[in-house]
């Protein structure tokens, strides 16, 4: 190793194996790419079925945060996911590819930051991008990122889009092209059964180029400040200090968490989040770990009378045939990820956009999947997608090996505990519809006895869980913004030599899963600090409600 290169990158995670790519391409700039975790090289990372394991337990992949007491959740405090080593959390994600609504994006361009409205963005979403089957004007054909659509034939996915319809509402084809709103099939990020992250698009190819060094087990404890310059990295090796320098830039890639912590134990911060912990502070910026966003959700299920669900397929001995199958033949239910079909819907008529997002997933989910129930089910993930409330992620202390403090402040405002309740009553709407008649037994959970206003209140207290999306403690913002702490070339707000590249620089929380947007974030700065033009913008057409209806 050498102790100087021109870039080096904190966290291989979504973002940062698309950036360790994108910066040795030509072979004219060397690159350090540092990871806490390690390799991804399990066979539940690459098993789509593997996703239960992942998402549940703390280890080798899973940091296993857990949030502070959340005072609207009967101060529970909430287990939270976040991946670990190569691939970061497109290793342990459920392999959903949604970019979100096109007015997402527009509104950022709205709130000053020029550059990323929808037609800015789309051809970064086409240029990661290779769609099975071909590309269209939204999606693309010849990037690394394989996308795959919806094919396992199990009769619920179909037939809860079906029912979709029975109940009155939109269907889509594509929830990624004219039109997101509607039931409808997922597209995913698998590959020939196998999980397709970011390090398998992005980052196994760069591996062979003398130019990317990758360095395992190495936890970022703080940024070298040499004024108001970054100009290098302190990260600990078996508990040793290895200092390496940045001729260029530093890019902190490090996630919506851990991001803001390490900003945050470089001095880098609100100085009333620095001094209790007798950090110096070196740079104040009041809006690191501000402005936490998350998607909350509810667990709508029902029993099924039928043996065609999750806990069929892989009770007793199935699990280890399923396991071999995969591994000796890649076929079987490994190759599955049990979600395959879902929802873009408003709970209010007079919303722009949908603020719901619906997951059919072929199992009675609770807890994460930690709780395990033994019986045939599915279930519809109930999602709030745009909440006002606003949390924040701090540091426990100044030791780099302790996890932050964070706290999501879920559901601190009357109109995101009405939208998941009226979200509740959608999921039990679809599924009363004949088309899910033969797959539909008694509801499992709320059940029958919860069907007031207070009794589902109460029940989302007791069971609302994250659904692993959290942005926005980095956030991009304008100049005169006081909470800004990157302007819209994802620099750090003052400090030179440093940028922050990661789903925690988005300013409002977008309408769908997070990963392939965090992608596209990091494709399209990848051009900014490489000195490239931006791709010339795409007027595709979006979805405008009255005019499809009027169509």
């Amino acid at each position: 190793m050498a102790d100087r290169y021109d870039y080096i990158i904190i966290g291989a995670g979504s973002a940062g194996c698309v950036l360790a790519n994108r910066l040795t391409e030509d072979g004219t700039k060397t690159v350090l790419l540092l990871e806490a975790g390690g390799k991804d090289n399990s066979i539940l990372v690459k098993m789509p079925a593997g996703v239960g394991s992942l998402i549940k337990d703390k280890g080798a992949y899973n940091w296993g945060f857990w949030t502070e007491a959340e005072p609207q959740l009967e101060n529970r405090k909430l287990w939270w996911p976040r991946g670990k080593g190569w691939g970061g959390s497109s290793s342990i994600n459920g392999m959903v590819y949604i970019r979100g609504h096109a007015r997402d994006y527009d509104q950022w361009r709205q709130m000053g930051l020029t550059g990323w409205g929808y037609a800015d963005v789309l051809p970064y979403f086409k240029r990661s991008e290779s769609l099975e089957g071909g590309g269209d004007a939204w999606h693309g054909d010849k990037g690394p990122l394989h996308v795959s659509k919806a094919s396992t034939p199990n009769p619920i996915y179909s037939k809860t889009i079906e029912a979709g319809a029975e109940a009155g509402y939109m269907t889509t084809k594509d929830f990624n092209g004219f039109q997101q709103e509607g039931w409808g099939p997922y597209q995913l990020t698998i590959k020939d059964g196998e999980r397709w992250s970011a390090s398998k698009a992005y980052l196994y190819p760069a591996l062979k180029r003398p130019n990317l060094t990758c360095v395992t087990g190495a936890r970022t404890s703080r940024l070298i400040l040499d004024g108001k310059r970054v100009s290098g990295v302190e990260y600990l090796v078996d508990g040793q200090k290895v200092t390496v320098n940045a001729t260029a830039e530093v890019l902190l890639c490090a996630g919506a968490v851990q991001s803001p912590q390490i900003l945050q134990l470089s001095g880098i911060g609100d100085p009333e989040d620095l001094t209790p912990h007798g950090i110096k502070v070196l740079h104040p910026l009041p809006g690191v770990g501000k402005n936490l966003q998350d998607h909350l959700d509810v667990c709508v299920s029902w029993e099924c009378p039928l043996p065609i669900t999750a806990y069929s397929r892989t009770k007793g001995l199935k699990t280890l045939i399923t396991g071999l199958s995969y591994l000796l033949f890649k076929k079987g239910t490994g190759r599955q990820q049990m979600l395959e079909s879902g929802a873009f819907l408003r709970s209010r008529p007079d919303l722009d956009r949908p603020d719901l997002q619906f997951h059919t997933v072929l199992a009675i989910m609770q807890n994460h999947g930690k709780t395990v129930i033994q019986k045939d089910g599915f279930t519809l993930h109930v999602c709030q997608l745009r909440p006002e409330s606003r949390g924040k992620v701090g540091l426990r202390s100044a030791d780099p090996n302790d996890d932050p403090t964070i706290f999501a402040n879920y559901l601190a405002t009357d109109e995101d505990r009405r939208a998941v309740r009226e979200g509740v009553r959608m999921a039990r709407k679809v599924a009363a519809q004949a088309a899910l008649d033969p797959y539909r037994g008694e509801e499992f959970s709320p059940g029958k006895a919860v069907q007031t206003d207070d009794e589902i209140d109460a029940w989302i207290r007791k069971n609302a869980e994250t659904i692993y999306h959290p942005v926005g403690t980095c956030r991009m913002g304008v100049a005169g913004d006081a909470l800004a702490v990157v302007d819209e070339e994802l620099k750090v707000v003052g400090l030179q030599g440093l940028r922050v590249v990661d789903a925690s620089v988005m300013p409002t929380l977008i309408g769908g899963n997070t990963n392939a947007p965090t992608m596209m974030i990091a494709e399209k700065i990848s051009d900014v600090i490489r000195g490239k033009a931006a791709l010339p913008p795409q007027d595709a057409p979006v979805y405008d409600g009255e005019a499809v209806q009027a169509a």
